[in-house]
């Protein structure tokens, strides 16, 4: 199990960790949006909650709650510029489809 940052993603992470008091790291995670069903969500991780799978790289930490984790297992998160803003972008293994606004996914699971 695993969620990677891209060196571009690290860095701006890094950056607003610790440029932000109190903050972890990254909090990642899912949740119901959209037209397909799942939307990734990312914030700073200000605690550690009960049933958080922590992962370090390069002494950033990312926080996935246990219900996130099995549909963001794998993900890479990239940071990157998307027309007039800057914003983070998923690759995401678990997602069967994306909606065309490309706002939420779909699993395998959701089509059975």
């Amino acid at each position: 199990m695993a969620v990677h940052l891209t060196p571009v993603a690290h860095s701006r992470v890094q950056r607003f960790v610790e440029s932000t008091p109190g903050a972890l790291g990254l909090r990642f995670g899912v949740t119901r949006t959209g037209c397909s069903g799942w939307g990734h969500i990312t914030d700073l991780a200000k605690d550690l909650r009960e049933n958080d799978t922590v992962f370090e790289q390069d002494g950033v930490r990312i926080y996935v709650d246990a219900d996130s984790l099995p549909l963001v297992d794998g993900t890479e998160i990239d940071f990157g510029k998307q027309g007039l803003s800057e914003t983070f972008t998923f690759k995401n293994p678990n997602a069967a489809a994306e909606c065309g606004c490309g706002e939420s996914f779909t699993t395998e699971d959701m089509h059975r």
